[in-house]
């Protein structure tokens, strides 16, 4: 029987116009720190020696189209927060439906992620 090979996640890639800029604004809005940074990369984490990270890189390319993977996070206060990172520069992604139980924001570069709300049981 063959043994599943090891594997830890260490970090995602995150493709950038200004990576560092980017990073930056990803630190402040999870309140993560950051753990390495260069002129053209940065990597955050939650904690120094917690993983996984983001590790945000500069491509000459822009975003096209709408991401294929993106994060959802679950705060104690939706509302609060969703208030919060629109004033850190976060964007609505468009109009919220009734029925829908999470808000899609874009980062400053257009990146989608969600903010969910309280947990259905």
């Amino acid at each position: 029987m063959l043994m599943p090979m090891a594997l830890e996640w260490e970090q995602i890639i995150v493709d950038s116009a200004d990576p560092v800029a980017l990073g930056r604004w990803w630190a402040e809005a999870l309140g993560w720190v950051v753990v390495d940074e260069s002129e053209e990369i940065i990597e955050i984490r939650p904690e120094p020696d917690r993983m996984p990270g983001l590790l945000f890189v500069p491509v000459p390319e822009g975003k096209t189209s709408k991401n294929r993977l993106h994060p959802d996070f679950r705060p104690d206060d939706q509302e609060a927060q969703v208030a919060r990172l629109l004033s850190l520069g976060a964007r609505r992604a468009g109009t919220v439906q009734d029925e829908q139980h999470w808000v899609t924001l874009l980062d400053p570069e257009g990146n989608e992620f969600c903010v969910l709300g309280e947990r259905k049981s």
